[in-house]
C-alpha cells in the first residue's frame, strides 16, 4: 500500500510513556457553547462580513446562505469522520487514518494556517469596536486580546466554557439587536436580496455576477467555519461517539441563524448601497438608534472578540498538542508540545500559539484574508476525500453517526471546492501553495523516511463507545 493511501498505526508512546489524555470534561451543552464562540457570530458579523458586503453588495445574504449551504455537507462529512475517529487532531487525524499520512500531513499544515491567522484577524476588528470608550490602533488591540486569551486558555476547559457562554449571550444579544433595528428601519423590500447590486467606484451601482458570488464563497464559508471546533474537541467531550455529531451540526444550525438574518436586515435597512459597501455597521446601528444604544452593541461585539480569541487558543492548542503526541516533530519539540499543565490544558501549545498570533496581528489584513480562504476551501476539499474512505474495510463496521446521501455529498463537494478554489486569487494561490510545497518537502524528507517512529496519528482508547 502507497503512503497515499494507506492508514497510519497507532503511535507508539513519546519517550517511552503513556501518550499523556486529555480529560473528557464537558458534554453537548459545553461543547456547544465552545464552538459557538468559536464561529463567534457577532464578530463575524461585524469584522468579516463587511469585506463581502463592499464586494458582492446585495448578493451578500445570498453567498453566506449557499455557502451554509455548502457547510451542511462539510458537517456531515465532520460529523462522520469526527465520531469515527475521535482525536484532538482533527481534520488532520481523520484524514491520515482514512486516506493516508501524505493527505493527513497537508491536511494538518492547512488547518494549521487557519487557526494560526485566523484569532488575529478577529482579534484586530476590537479596536473598532472600541473606539465608542477609547482609541487603540488595530494591531496593539489585536496583540493585547490574543494575550489575553493565550492566558485564559491555561485554565481548565470546563471553567472556560462557561467564561465564554456568557460572553456568548452579550454577543448573540447584540445580533438579535442589529437584526431588529435594521428590519425596524427597512428602506428596501426582500426582492433586493436578490438584486444582484453594489456600489460602483466612483458613484452608482454596478451588477454582481454569478462568478463574483463563487469567489466570495471561499469568505462565506469562513464565515461560519468554526462548527468545526467540536472535533478538536472531541477527546474532552463525554461520550464522543454521540456527542461530537450533535455539537457540530446544532452549532452549524444556530450560528447560521446568528448571521444570515442580521444580515439581511442590514442589506434591508442600510440607507444606501455606499453605506452597505463601506460596512461601517457601527454607525448604521447608531442611526437606526441613538449612540448609547450604538455603545452597547459595539462594546458587546469587543466582548465577542475576545471570547472568539479564547476559544481558538483552545482549539488551535489542542492541534499542537495532538500533532506532538502522534510525533510530527523531532523528539524535543514533541515532548514540549505534549505537556499538560496544572489545570489539564497543554500548556507549552497554549504559548505557542497565542504569542505568534498577536505578532501576526502587525500582518497586512488582505494577506490574512486571502490565505484563510484559500486553506479552509482546500481543507474541506481533502475532508470530502476522506469521507469517502470512511465506510471502507474495518470503518464501515464500526460504530460511528453516518450522514445520508453518502457517497453523493462529498462528491458534490469535492466538486464543488475543486472550483471555488480556481476562482480565488492568484497571489493567495501562490503563497498558499507555496506554504504547502513547504510543508510537503519536510514530510518527504524528515517524516516519511522516519515512517516508523514519526507521524502516527493515535486515537484515544476511551473514543469508543456507543453511537445513540
Amino acid at each position: 500500500m502507497t503512503d497515499t493511501i494507506s492508514a497510519p498505526q497507532a503511535s507508539s508512546p513519546i519517550s517511552g510513556a503513556a501518550p499523556q489524555k486529555l480529560k473528557r470534561s464537558i458534554g453537548v451543552v459545553g461543547g456547544t457553547l465552545l464552538t459557538l464562540s468559536c464561529v463567534t457570530p457577532a464578530s463575524t458579523l461585524f469584522v468579516v462580513v463587511p469585506d463581502l458586503f463592499a464586494g458582492l453588495g446585495t448578493w451578500t445574504a445570498l453567498t453566506i446562505a449557499i455557502g451554509s449551504l455548502l457547510c451542511i455537507g462539510v458537517a456531515f462529512c465532520y460529523s462522520e469522520l469526527g465520531t469515527l475517529i475521535p482525536s484532538a487532531g482533527g481534520e488532520y487525524a481523520m484524514v491520515s487514518t482514512l486516506a493516508g499520512r501524505l493527505a493527513g500531513w497537508l491536511v494538518f499544515v492547512m488547518s494549521l494556517l487557519v487557526v494560526m491567522i485566523v484569532p488575529p484577524v478577529i482579534a484586530m476588528g476590537t479596536a473598532d469596536y472600541l473606539a465608542p470608550v477609547v482609541e487603540i490602533p488595530a494591531p496593539v488591540a489585536g496583540g493585547a486580546v490574543m494575550l489575553l486569551a493565550t492566558l485564559a486558555g491555561l485554565l481548565d476547559l470546563r471553567a472556560n466554557a462557561w467564561i465564554t457562554g456568557v460572553f456568548l449571550v452579550l454577543e448573540v444579544v447584540a445580533a438579535a439587536l442589529v437584526a431588529v433595528l435594521g428590519f425596524a428601519h427597512s428602506e428596501r423590500g426582500v426582492g433586493a436580496l436578490v438584486d444582484g447590486a453594489v456600489a460602483a467606484e466612483g458613484g452608482g451601482t454596478s451588477a454582481v455576477t454569478a462568478m463574483m458570488v463563487v469567489s466570495g464563497l471561499a469568505i462565506a464559508l469562513f464565515v461560519t467555519q468554526g462548527f468545526s471546533t467540536a472535533v478538536y474537541l472531541s477527546e474532552e467531550l463525554e461520550n464522543p461517539k454521540r456527542n461530537v455529531a450533535r455539537t457540530v451540526l446544532l452549532t452549524l444550525t444556530i450560528s447560521t441563524a446568528v448571521i444570515l438574518v442580521p444580515v439581511i436586515a442590514i442589506t434591508m435597512g442600510s440607507p444606501d448601497l455606499e453605506a452597505l459597501a463601506a460596512g461601517d455597521l457601527g454607525s448604521m446601528v447608531t442611526a437606526w438608534s441613538n449612540s448609547a444604544v450604538g455603545t452597547f452593541v459595539s462594546l458587546c461585539v469587543a466582548l465577542a472578540i475576545v471570547n472568539a480569541g479564547i476559544v481558538m487558543v483552545i482549539q488551535n492548542s489542542r492541534v499542537l498538542f495532538a500533532s506532538a503526541r502522534d510525533r510530527a516533530w523531532p523528539m524535543p519539540v514533541n515532548n514540549a508540545l505534549s505537556k499538560l499543565g496544572r489545570f489539564g490544558s497543554p500548556w507549552v501549545a497554549t504559548l505557542i500559539v497565542g504569542v505568534p498570533g498577536a505578532a501576526l496581528c502587525f500582518v497586512n489584513l488582505d494577506t490574512l484574508y486571502g490565505v484563510t480562504g484559500v486553506s479552509v476551501t482546500g481543507m474541506y476539499l481533502l475532508v470530502a476525500i476522506a469521507a469517502l474512505f470512511s465506510r471502507r474495510g474495518a470503518h464501515g463496521q464500526a460504530a460511528a453517526w453516518r450522514m445520508p446521501l453518502w457517497p453523493a455529498v462529498p462528491i458534490v463537494l469535492i466538486l464543488v471546492f475543486a472550483y471555488i478554489l480556481t476562482q480565488q486569487e492568484t497571489q493567495d494561490l501562490l503563497l498558499t501553495g507555496g506554504i504547502t510545497a513547504v510543508a510537503t518537502l519536510y514530510w518527504a524528507l524528515y517524516l516519511r523516511p522516519r515512517q516508523d517512529t514519526r507521524w502516527l496519528v493515535s486515537i484515544p482508547e476511551d473514543g469508543q463507545g456507543p453511537v445513540a
